[in-house]
């Protein structure tokens, strides 16, 4: 988050900020959290996560349920038109599944031995942050944060920093689910659900957690971009000044908590 002096109001807007960068920079995991399986979806996240993004209005992880309840929710969701030179997909629908998929993009990062958290972290912000907020101090707070969370995926691993990670090892999350908070032609805001998988090394148990990240994008220049200020406008509202009940696809309780389940595109 950005550390500034000011007032109250200036500091809650700072505050607002540093969630929408860290929503665009975060991993969500570099988790400390879950006694974890090998198969898809046997992760039991029994312990708080950890973010190494800091982002505030997270929900905590919880166990993937034995009994499998279908969504009463789902949405396929578009794929970008083309790829930025940075390596991103872009060119999302204006409407609110092609926002929801600029989000999901962001959110979904593959940290592996051959890619490293800070070019990930710049990555993101360069393809998908508001002209506004894409300034060179805050470039430098993305490098700096990314150099933070790096260490600690590194030290969670048994490994140096700055070194490569283990051969086999990988932080992957992957968005499984949203709840709206806020839907204009031109500025939409949700909270992001989360699967994010982690593995120390080859030979290693895969450890699976959820978790849930308030993001926040307006239209610009042709496509979605992820905005400070729609940030703000989403901390106005009722719902998103408390994160939704987490709960994993299958659970009866993510039908309670509104949740919708995303499907892959064919």
């Amino acid at each position: 988050m950005l550390r500034t002096r000011g007032t109250d109001n200036d500091n809650r807007g700072r505050w607002a900020a540093g969630l929408a960068f860290a929503a665009v920079l975060g991993i969500t995991g570099c988790q400390a959290s879950g006694s974890g399986s090998d198969g898809p979806e046997q992760g039991k996240g029994g312990q708080r996560s950890h973010s190494a993004s800091g982002v505030p209005r997270t929900t905590p992880t919880f166990s993937v349920p034995d009994d499998w309840t279908e969504p009463d929710r789902w949405v396929v969701l578009p794929r970008g038109e083309r790829t930025d030179k940075y390596g991103s997909p872009v060119g999302f629908p204006h409407d609110l599944k092609g926002a929801v998929a600029m989000f999901r993009a962001v959110q979904g990062t593959d940290i592996t031995e051959q890619k490293n958290v800070v070019d990930e972290h710049l990555r993101l912000f360069n393809s998908y942050m508001s002209a506004e907020d894409r300034s060179a101090d805050n470039a430098e707070r993305v490098e700096l944060g990314a150099m933070r969370t790096d260490k600690e995926i590194h030290r969670q691993m048994g490994v140096k920093p700055g070194g490569p990670l283990p051969l086999g090892a990988y932080v992957r999350t992957t968005v499984v689910g949203f709840k709206v908070i806020k839907s204009s032609p031109d500025e939409v805001s949700a909270w992001l659900l989360s699967r994010v998988a982690q593995k120390a090394g080859e030979g290693r148990k895969e450890e699976v957690s959820y978790t849930g990240r308030l993001m926040a994008s307006r239209w610009e220049a042709g496509d979605w971009k992820m905005s400070t200020k729609a940030a703000l406008a989403a901390l106005r509202e009722p719902s998103g000044q408390s994160a939704p009940k987490g709960a994993a696809p299958g659970d009866k309780a993510f039908n309670a908590a509104g949740w919708t389940a995303i499907r892959e595109a064919s």
